[in-house]
């Protein structure tokens, strides 16, 4: 299951014993809308194994600007507080699923 994170659940949302993937997007983004069903779909495969986040840039400037994220889509894979994996742009399901694999490993 997705959590929508804002600047207000942030903190808790990464504070997470689970690896996190978090999916910095823009409603007015095409490759962002044709990233979310893949990010949704995989979020649903491994509820319970990872925690998975979408993040409306507009909505959330103080985390965006954390994460120094300047394009979207950019998703980040978050194991033991730290980024050891990030992609821009959109990605095939099967790609995805990889770095979703990755994660875990």
């Amino acid at each position: 299951m997705e959590v929508i994170v804002t600047d207000s659940n942030a903190k808790e949302f990464l504070a997470s014993e689970l690896p996190i993937v978090i999916d910095f997007s823009a409603t007015w983004c095409g490759p962002c809308r044709q990233l979310a069903p893949i990010i949704d779909e995989l979020a649903k495969e491994y509820d319970g194994r990872i925690a998975v986040g979408k993040c409306d840039i507009e909505e959330a400037v103080d985390l965006t600007d954390e994460f120094n994220i300047r394009n979207v889509p950019t998703v980040l894979f978050i194991k033991n507080g730290q980024v050891v994996n990030k992609f821009v742009g959109s990605k095939s399901k099967g790609d995805v699923q990889k770095l979703f694999d990755a994660l875990l490993a």
